[in-house]
């Protein structure tokens, strides 16, 4: 939608720890004077899997470095960060990280995730964002098993000025949805974001209301949900790749919001969720502050990775 201003300074210094972390084991292997063998593939693909790049994209990544120079299209180690970066670059298209919007009517976003991975705050952005670029947000506390999840949503609701739907706590969640949907409607709203509950008694009681809150949608306006996001901590590592799985099996995830990127130094698991889940990250947690979030752009984000 390009209604995020973030430089490419701004989300390379968001990225340091990341950096820091890949250069330097780059470095290590791809040291002045070694000969590309396969003794150093091999360190490298050592090295880029405990970057959190994973398993199944290092190996592609690899296999695609050992072709190119067998090919001669790579001669020395000085041509291996490059040929990196670009082939990362290719994994996302431009169409699939857009936000998705309704034709007519509010668009509506649904935002899953397990609790502590800074969901309602990632939602609290977005909000921010969107409504600072001309738009009627609503939001929605459909986490009603969390007294802290309402509170939560409202007080930044009241701190970025948008409207919220509400029920008490302990209410049915496809209940706020259902009038969170009939108040974006009569307000003409431009746009709905509806937070949701991140853990149940069980796994099965968890993905039945989140399906539950969707159908409810669905329902009350056509074509809704148009994006199902899920917000994933980037701190967790390769422990995201499986909630997006598990996510992913109750819900049609259409793109993921990675949070706390700028705290940690596993920035690399960006690339394997797009190669081993096919599942865009669109948009990137980059701070505290309402508007520190970014769309997720691979050019800025590899040349941030890689220094």
């Amino acid at each position: 939608m390009g209604i995020f201003s973030k430089t490419a300074g701004y989300i390379r210094d968001r990225l340091g720890k990341t950096r820091d972390k890949i250069s330097s084991s780059l470095s290590a292997v791809l040291s002045i004077g070694r000969r590309i063998d396969d003794g150093l593939l091999d360190e490298l693909e050592e090295t880029l899997i405990r970057d959190d790049i994973g398993v199944e994209t290092t190996e592609k990544l690899v296999s695609e470095l050992r072709e190119a120079y067998r090919g001669r299209q790579i001669a020395t180690t000085d041509d291996i960060v490059p040929f990196l970066k670009e082939h990362i670059k290719s994994y996302w298209p431009g169409h699939d990280r857009q936000l998705r919007t309704a034709e007519t009517g509010p668009t509506v976003i649904l935002v899953a995730g397990v609790n502590g991975t800074g969901k309602t705050t990632s939602i609290a952005k977005l909000a921010y964002i969107l409504s600072q670029n001309n738009n009627k947000v609503i939001v929605a506390a459909c986490d009603t098993f969390r007294a802290a999840a309402v509170e939560q949503l409202s007080i930044w609701a009241e701190r970025i000025g948008v409207e919220i739907v509400k029920h008490k706590s302990g209410s049915d969640p496809a209940a706020v949805a259902y009038d969170a949907c009939q108040a974006a409607v009569a307000r003409g709203t431009d746009i709905l974001i509806l937070d949701t509950a991140g853990r149940l008694h069980t796994q099965k009681d968890l993905m039945k209301q989140l399906t539950k809150i969707r159908d409810v949608v669905t329902r009350q306006i056509p074509g809704a949900p148009n994006e199902v996001l899920l917000v994933l901590d980037a701190t967790t590592g390769q422990n995201a790749i499986s909630q997006a799985k598990m996510f992913t099996e109750a819900i049609d995830v259409t793109g993921i919001i990675l949070a706390k990127l700028d705290g940690t130094a596993r920035g690399g698991i960006v690339i394997a969720i797009k190669d081993q889940l096919d599942i865009p990250v669109k948009f990137v947690g980059l701070g505290e502050k309402p508007e520190d979030i970014a769309e997720f752009d691979p050019d800025k984000f590899v040349e941030a990775l890689f220094g």
